[in-house]
């Protein structure tokens, strides 16, 4: 089974007020620890979209194919289009935000082998029943991704397809928390 993997790193940090996936979580940037829990390796081909050249830059020195996104501010849609449309041959594809910097890579491998053995399910990291992020998709829903516009990411696909969603629980509430402002 080829799995594909699609890192979304174009994100404006308006909220933030800069580019948050360099700031430093625990004296690593944000990016390399959600790198580190989604490496590529894991995957027949993983990539990652970003309309930041030095993320793009690392994103390759690490194995993943750089797409470089000059539609960002197109929204989510932009990056799950040109990260999908990279992925051709893939059986499912896993897409993951890039502001998640506490999630863990035996999460991601779980959530790989609850796929594997559920190849046409979509497959989410979830805390208590609660839906997050990473999901996974399987190849017949590929349309529906790649019709996606605005800043809308794939939680419509999901919701249309409940019945086939499975949920693959994480080692804790805080893999699925989003970083979108300074601690102060």
């Amino acid at each position: 089974m080829k799995i594909g993997a699609v890192l979304m790193a174009s994100g404006a940090g308006r909220r933030f007020g800069s580019n948050k996936l360099l700031y430093p979580v625990e004296g690593v940037p944000m990016i390399e620890r959600v790198m580190a829990a989604v490496p590529a390796e894991l995957f027949h081909r993983a990539c990652v979209v970003s309309c930041y050249p030095d993320i793009l830059a690392m994103a390759e020195e690490r194995g993943y194919v750089p797409v470089p996104n000059a539609q960002a501010s197109q929204g989510q849609s932009a990056s799950v289009r040109l990260g999908l449309g990279g992925l051709a041959g893939m059986d499912g594809v896993l897409f993951c935000v890039c502001d998640q910097p506490w999630l863990r890579r035996d999460s991601v491998a779980r959530l790989l082998a609850e796929f594997a053995a559920h190849p046409g399910c979509i497959c989410a990291l979830s805390w208590r029943g609660e839906r997050g992020s990473p999901v996974m998709f399987p190849r017949d829903l590929f349309p529906e991704p790649l019709a996606l516009t605005g800043d809308r990411g794939g939680g419509g696909v999901v919701r249309a397809h409940r019945d086939r969603l499975r949920l693959v629980e994480a080692g804790g509430p805080e893999e699925l928390r989003d970083v979108d402002e300074r601690e102060r």
